[in-house]
């Protein structure tokens, strides 16, 4: 069953699940893409060869992802067990002495104090205490710091906010990929007094998945607002054979309607609770796509209620 495509006015979609070597390099030399296998889309030529080469890298680049995304994930996974076991020892000394004595820390995953690579790179855990609540700058800071900290698990995500930020912890998320049939993207929300902050996970370094969502080239052109990025709209929650229906008949946790139910069950009635959206890379992208699917579902209540989208990391959703 194809994706009901009603909420677009056009579209291209690419399946690199289908794609055939001689298919692919066809879509270099002849203009008719509707004849591939792997395209969807609501022309049936492109003339333009620096549209078709965008398009032949894009799905190249996925298969190539797909085939190494489990030696790929298991590099990220040595390094990153690496790192921790280092820190949970103190560093290479420690690690040594410990060894010797034949009592090494071995770090856990899922703990509080397992650290990602990205969370490697940048080990910050407090607020800037230079702003203060009610300054302008103030939820800029704290999505910066909450888009930072959405690459680490729950348990570490939920000492930071609790402990370190003094704030409310509301959950930790795993949403599912209709597309890729698997868990992909990840959010976590928190209280700020009056303000909900809602934080989706964006690219890591070492999973496939992520990446090609990234460079999935696919769009759908929405009336009014433009060609939107196919690899992002699935990740928030677009559906194989459903498209964006208003309510979700998809028995998974979708990004989108998961954080939209969750949004109005946490707000209710009281005007003076807010939200902010925020993210770095994909999550950056997912945080401006969400209120685009409230805009085209009606969602005037929480359009209301938003009170600012934080992006970081240039995420680019759309063209014009």
């Amino acid at each position: 069953m194809a994706c009901d495509k009603s909420f677009s006015s056009n579209y291209m979609l690419l399946s690199p699940e289908k794609v055939g070597v001689i298919d692919l390099f066809r879509i270099l030399i002849h203009s008719d893409v509707g004849n591939r296998k792997f395209v969807d889309s609501s022309g049936e030529t492109e003339e333009s060869f620096q549209r078709r080469w965008i398009m032949f890298v894009s799905v190249l680049a996925q298969k190539l992802l797909l085939l190494v995304a489990k030696p790929l994930s298991g590099i990220g996974w040595a390094i990153e067990f690496w790192l921790n076991l280092l820190s949970s020892n103190q560093n290479l000394g420690g690690l040594l002495v410990n060894c010797l004595r034949g009592k090494p820390v071995i770090p856990h995953k899922e703990s509080e104090s397992f650290i990602s690579i990205i969370g490697n790179l940048d080990k910050r855990v407090e607020l800037d205490t230079r702003i203060s609540p009610g300054e302008k700058e103030y939820y800029a800071a704290l999505s910066m710091m909450a888009s930072k900290a959405s690459y680490e698990n729950e348990a570490y995500l939920r000492t930071t906010v609790t402990q370190h930020w003094q704030m409310e912890f509301l959950g930790f998320y795993d949403f599912w990929n209709d597309y890729l049939q698997k868990t992909t993207t990840q959010a976590f929300m928190l209280r700020d007094r009056d303000t909900i902050v809602v934080a989706f996970r964006g690219t890591e370094p070492f999973n496939a998945d992520d990446w090609c969502s990234d460079i999935d080239l696919s769009w759908y052109e929405l009336r009014h607002i433009g060609k939107i990025h196919g690899g992002f709209m699935k990740a928030l929650g677009l559906q194989r054979n459903e498209g964006w229906p208003k309510e979700s008949p998809e028995t998974k946790p979708l990004a989108y309607y998961e954080v939209r139910k969750k949004l109005k069950s946490l707000l209710g009635e009281n005007d003076k609770v807010k939200y902010v959206l925020t993210g770095h890379s994909l999550g950056g992208a997912l945080a401006i796509l969400f209120p685009a699917i409230l805009a085209m579902h009606g969602e005037t209540g929480l359009m209301e209620r938003l009170e600012g989208v934080y992006t970081f990391g240039q995420p680019r959703v759309g063209d014009d």
